[in-house]
């Protein structure tokens, strides 16, 4: 059975949380880089066909076993958790039956549904939006929704070192590199100060010191409040 998993991702997308994860796991995989979000080099963002009809990253095909062929995983948070659950051992979530399993899955899926999804139209307000005067009214809504949001999930949660206690899960890293996403983490730290402590610590995590630089670079002020 070929090991090797094969992710479709991007530098600067969500996809980076499942490489994160996989990195602290230690399985190894085949990146196939498919910037979808790239509209002048649309061949790159049409790599992904081949997993996803959406044309969007990240999207996972698991190892072959014997006969059988990989399985193809879309939607960052589904992914996220599968990997988990399949590497109990590197102790990335909340087993079944654990106390803080509910609040897992209530994050996970929130952060994908109340959060993240919302960057579909920000990045492109064209998709709904025609009449370009309105763009930056769209975006200053959905910046300000999104704020919502975070504030709500800081509301929500009482973080140790971590969202969920004192263990690193695969919600840290899923929030780390969502909070990233444009303004970066300018309104993030303001509508949540308490988890803008959280993704620090994981930005700053021993084990990722080599990946972030290569995978979603820190620029200049993009920490800034």
């Amino acid at each position: 059975m070929d090991n090797h998993y094969i992710l479709y991702s991007a530098a600067g997308s969500g996809g980076v949380a499942v490489e994160a994860a996989l990195t602290l796991i230690g399985a190894p995989f085949d990146l196939v880089e498919a910037p979808t979000f790239d509209f002048d080099d649309r061949a790159a963002g049409d790599r992904v066909l081949a997993a996803n009809p959406l044309r969007q990253v990240p999207a996972l095909v698991t190892p072959a076993n014997g006969t059988l062929p990989g399985e193809t995983l879309t939607e960052s948070a589904a992914i996220l958790v599968w990997l988990a659950e399949q590497h109990p051992d590197a102790g990335l979530a909340p087993a079944a039956g654990d106390p803080a399993r509910g609040a897992f899955l209530r994050w996970m899926s929130f952060v994908s549904s109340a959060i993240y999804a919302h960057f579909w139209l920000k990045d492109d307000p064209f998709r709904l939006v025609s009449d370009a005067r309105l763009h930056a009214e769209v975006d200053a809504r959905i910046q300000d929704r999104i704020s919502e949001c975070w504030a709500v999930m800081e509301a929500g949660t009482r973080p140790g070192r971590y969202i969920l206690g004192d263990r690193l899960t695969v919600l840290d890293l899923y929030v780390t590199v969502v909070s990233r996403f444009r303004p970066r983490r300018q309104r993030f730290h303001a509508a949540a100060p308490r988890l803008g402590e959280v993704v620090r610590r994981v930005d700053a995590d021993p084990r990722l010191a080599t990946f972030w630089p290569q995978r979603y670079p820190f620029e200049p002020g993009w920490d800034r409040l």
